[in-house]
């Protein structure tokens, strides 16, 4: 007979999803190229009086507004257009979801991952849905992959932690929840309570 492991997990343990927002312009200077074509002075910015820039941005204010059903047509145009694809890709399966519509979630972070490989959001939503439907053996996949392209994302860690004791891997679990705390600076009680509890399960385990 299985023995039930007791320490304070349950399925709102986990972190939430990672909605992508506008990913970030880069600029020449940021290099070290002088940008001769620019008359402005560096601190000035030009307003912007347009509300979105693009269908991508449109659907992100929507999406963060709770408009969801807009927010789906918006991305879907942003994929059409290539505007930011594999990020709307990406988004539109945290709407799904939530929405608990989880094969259409699967599908769309499955697409932004073709697009990006390397998309690690898409990489941790998708193991984020897979913790969800209790495939923990793909979702400890994709938090691995998660921490390999951006080795400080904290969120991954803490995932990987509870997916890690609920498979029984208590050492390594403990490994991962301490790598976490380092890189988060709120309050480690949450955390510290759940180390000291698998602590307390591996003794008892002998």
């Amino acid at each position: 007979m299985t023995k039930v492991v007791k320490f304070p997990l349950t399925s709102n343990s986990r972190l939430g999803y990672k909605r992508v927002k506008k990913r970030k312009k880069v600029d020449l200077e940021d290099y070290g190229q002088l940008n001769l074509f620019k008359t402005q002075p560096a601190e000035a910015k030009v307003v912007q009086m347009r509300s979105h820039e693009s269908d991508f941005e449109y659907a992100l204010t929507l999406d963060e507004r709770g408009e969801n059903d807009k927010a789906r047509e918006f991305y879907l145009k942003a994929v059409k257009t290539n505007d930011s694809a594999a990020d709307a890709y990406c988004n539109l399966g945290i709407i799904e979801s939530v929405d608990h519509n989880f094969s259409k979630a699967i599908d769309y972070f499955t697409k932004s991952l073709k697009l990006d490989p390397r998309h690690y959001e898409a990489h941790y939503n998708l193991a984020n849905v897979y913790s969800e439907v209790g495939n923990r053996g793909l979702a400890k996949i994709h938090y691995e992959l998660v921490l390999e392209i951006e080795p400080e994302f904290a969120s991954a860690y803490y995932n990987l932690g509870l997916v890690l004791a609920l498979e029984n891997e208590f050492q390594e679990a403990i490994r991962i929840l301490k790598q976490y705390k380092l890189l988060i600076d709120d309050d480690h009680e949450q955390v510290n309570r759940l180390i000291h509890s698998l602590q307390k399960t591996m003794s008892s385990h002998g």
